[in-house]
């Protein structure tokens, strides 16, 4: 039997492993034994000889290794990884249910599967594989999926900018049966056609199902604005609990077309809901100077930190969009504003959009902190995997 690669650490760098953190960064990585390739796996050992974990080697990453186990005897194969896929399936049990048929499946590190993303909707899975080790078994997933989770079809979008860094060129098509046309799912009672092929990430934001439900709590009677709107979720979820109107914000034309299929899927009076394609910036600073006053404001932009060098410039533009939305809250309005940048810290978070109601002379109360839905877990010991943070504050 050919003996496992080990990467050897140099001295004092096994801190973060021995609390378990599941990364290897090149820097602390003292000679390879071995020749590894791209996905393998390769046991990690301090200086001493302890074996720390089992984890995949990239050797293009900066994330030289991401670990699967910190079980020193563990074996990595189909049987660890269906066990790994099995478990975090059932984690999801009971986010499904008749009015509720999509969730994330599986949650990358968070779920001991480092560079797997898998969410479902209906009866299909969308898969990302982010990591070299992802990309490794990537003949392996669709059947183990499709076993664990009872999903017919299987379709890859790999296509995430992340891959780059692992030396991985951007990959999307099948990987089991059929795509249905169209891709639908439920969330609170409510259909969502998803682009699969072509929308961002996966097709739909499903980390924002919790905060969804939120809104919804507080749209009855409501004028809603809802800027970077994507296919709708927010706004169809308001319209149906009863919102007054709903102003949706989006640069993509293709993405309002699906929200306005989406809203003539759930029977929504047409009259309430205003589709605009437009810069969000430019349109906010328009609907200021036309007085316009709303009592439930929505912000969840794209990521503006994909990495640390983009922060400051990150911190500008949320402060900006904040800013504006402040103004355009109406007295005892309700404002749920997001950052997806895992760059931006929440405590830095906090403090740009405190900035910005500072700077909008606003009087706000932090109702609520929010993160991602549950199906989207943060291990503790992997902080970086909280990316999604939110705030819910309230004029006076």
């Amino acid at each position: 039997m050919t003996a496992t690669p080990r990467l050897v650490l140099k001295p004092g760098r096994e801190k973060s492993l021995r609390h378990r953190h599941p990364w290897v960064f090149s820097g602390a990585i003292a000679r390879i034994d071995g020749e590894p390739g791209p996905g393998d796996t390769v046991t990690v050992a301090a200086h001493d000889g302890t074996v720390l974990a089992q984890a995949a080697f990239s050797p293009d990453s900066q994330i030289r290794a991401r670990v699967w186990t910190f079980d020193a005897n563990a074996t990595v194969d189909e049987a660890f990884l269906a066990a790994k896929l099995e478990a975090a399936v059932r984690r999801r049990a009971g986010f499904l249910d008749a009015k509720h048929d999509g969730c994330r499946l599986v949650h990358s590190e968070s779920d001991g599967l480092p560079g797997l993303v898998a969410d479902r909707y209906g009866d299909v899975a969308v898969l990302q594989l982010l990591s070299a080790g992802a990309e490794r078994w990537r003949d392996f997933w669709p059947q183990a999926l499709a076993k664990a989770a009872g999903i017919r079809v299987a379709y890859e979008r790999s296509d995430a900018e992340v891959r780059t860094l692992e030396g991985l060129a951007p990959r999307a098509g099948p990987l089991l049966g059929e795509l249905p046309a169209p891709v639908r799912f439920v969330e609170a009672g409510l259909s969502y056609e998803v682009d699969v092929a072509r929308g961002q990430k996966t097709g739909f934001f499903l980390d924002q199902r919790d905060n969804r439900a939120l809104a919804a709590t507080l749209a009855p009677g409501a004028d809603v604005l809802n800027a970077f709107c994507y296919t709708g979720g927010f706004s169809i979820g308001a319209l149906a609990a009863g919102a007054r109107s709903a102003l949706s914000i989006d640069t993509s034309e293709e993405a309002l077309a699906l929200a306005r299929r989406n809203a003539a899927l759930n029977g929504l009076d047409e009259a309430k809901a205003n589709w605009v394609n437009a810069d969000v910036f430019a349109h906010l600073r328009r609907l200021r100077d036309e007085g316009r006053r709303y009592s439930l404001v929505i912000l969840d932009p794209p990521k503006f930190a994909p990495t640390e060098k983009h922060v400051e410039r990150a911190a500008r533009a949320y402060k900006d969009i904040n800013l504006w939305a402040m103004k355009l809250l109406a007295p005892g309005g309700n404002l749920l504003t997001f950052s997806c940048s895992g760059a931006i810290a929440p405590d830095l978070f906090l403090k740009i959009v405190a900035g910005a109601a500072a700077d909008a002379k606003a009087d706000l109360a932090i109702r609520g902190r929010l993160g991602a839905s549950r199906d989207h877990p943060v291990s503790i010991h992997f902080p970086e995997g909280e990316y999604l943070k939110g705030l819910w504050l309230q004029a006076g």
